[in-house]
């Protein structure tokens, strides 16, 4: 009986814990979002938003560190439920640099703004691939919450349409720049949002990875898609 009790227990805080990263994970959403609102927009107050969000995401970092921390200490967990810590860590720990990734967007599209730069730039194809990213994150937390490893599959195909619409959007800039050379400094700062979109696309992808971990207990980190496959069956 008291066994079934420190059982009850445990399962109570890893739900918690859970939870809590459930809740990062919608924080860093609306970041995102808040990010592509201002692109779209090239809104001074939107992405004022996203850096003032910024301090909250790194404090639930810490708070989730320090109660997996305590978790583990307290209870030594082995196998699936070890994983789990691991992973829930890990996904804190990636859901944090999404955030990063948002407020740089949200500082670079001010500086956009700031610089006076002309809203004509090729800003319609950069807010699809952070829809696409967004999409990304929200599925990723979403198998997540489930441990559903083939969700976990179809996230780590779709992060490829990401990385096509990243190539497809240098070659665009670089028409752009070389038709008027003026937009060189503003279309450079796209350039960089570009890159931390397509990131986020990876920290979704790396969270799918750890769904993977977690149920099967593989790591597929650095492995191709047959790979992946055949570890998932």
């Amino acid at each position: 009986m008291p066994d079934k009790h420190l059982s009850t227990q445990f399962d109570a805080e890893l739900t918690s814990v859970s939870s809590q990263v459930m809740e990062m994970g919608g924080l860093v959403e609306s970041q995102i979002l808040g990010a592509i609102k201002a692109l779209a927009h090239f809104s001074l107050e939107s992405a004022e938003e996203v850096a003032v969000a910024e301090a909250r995401v790194n404090a639930m970092e810490i708070e989730i560190d320090r109660d997996l921390s305590s978790i583990i200490a307290r209870r030594q967990p082995t196998a699936r439920d070890l994983r789990l810590l691991i992973a829930i860590s890990k996904t804190t720990a990636n859901l944090e640099r999404v955030g990063d990734e948002a407020a740089k967007i949200a500082r670079m599209v001010r500086s956009i703004i700031e610089a006076g730069a002309p809203r004509s730039l090729p800003t319609l194809e950069l807010r699809y691939a952070g829809e696409l990213a967004s999409g990304l994150l929200n599925k990723a937390l979403d198998a997540f919450a489930r441990l559903d490893v083939n969700a976990a599959l179809s996230i780590l195909k779709e992060d490829d349409e990401i990385d096509r619409e990243f190539d497809g959007f240098v070659r665009i800039l670089i028409t752009y720049m070389m038709e008027d050379p003026r937009t060189i400094s503003a279309s450079l700062d796209l350039l960089f949002l570009a890159k931390a979109i397509e990131r986020i696309g990876d920290h979704a992808k790396n969270i799918a990875e750890f769904i993977i971990y977690v149920v099967k207990g593989e790591d597929v980190r650095h492995s191709s898609l047959a790979h992946v496959e055949q570890a998932i069956q």
